[in-house]
């Protein structure tokens, strides 16, 4: 991975879907949940949350994704010249423990430029597979949006 600054913005880049949130595709991989529910996906996802599932997950969520954006801020001002120390390999070293420990519980950070905070949690709405969306500055789970529409095709999530 790989850090650079755009106009005082932190961007991180690689190669690899995993750096982008989404684990590598397959083909008619079953994915489960709590709820028992299996279906066929491109993406083999550990796991598929409900949003009772996601919300009960949001206050160790909030708190990782606090410190991945302070860890952010550190960066810039690290790779902007405005400070010296953490190195930026110290940072990135902690920067991929929390990523790690949000793919641990099955979910992804999607913010790469470390501003918002992020997080997409796998679910299964009407049948199909999306992605729960939450933003840091969101009090709770609201929104979800298909796979392929990204974060600018977010809707509210279906009433109970």
């Amino acid at each position: 991975m790989r850090a650079y600054v755009d106009a005082d913005v932190l961007i991180w880049t690689s190669g690899g879907r995993a750096a982008r949130g989404l684990p590598s595709p397959r083909s008619s991989v079953p994915c489960t949940g709590e709820t028992g529910l299996a279906a066929a996906t491109e993406y083999d996802f550990p796991r598929l949350f409900t949003a009772a599932e996601a919300q009960r997950t949001l206050p160790l969520v909030r708190t990782i994704v606090r410190d991945i954006l302070a860890l952010g801020a550190q960066a810039r001002e690290v790779l902007s010249g405005r400070a010296a120390e953490p190195s930026i390999d110290e940072l990135q070293d902690q920067l991929q423990d929390l990523l790690a420990e949000l793919s641990g519980m099955g979910c992804y950070y999607k913010d790469w430029n470390f501003q918002v905070g992020l997080v997409d949690f796998p679910a299964l709405i009407d049948d199909e597979v999306v992605f729960l969306c939450w933003r840091s500055d969101e009090a709770e789970l609201r929104y979800y949006h298909r796979i392929e529409d990204g974060y600018a095709g977010r809707r509210p999530l279906p009433r109970d």
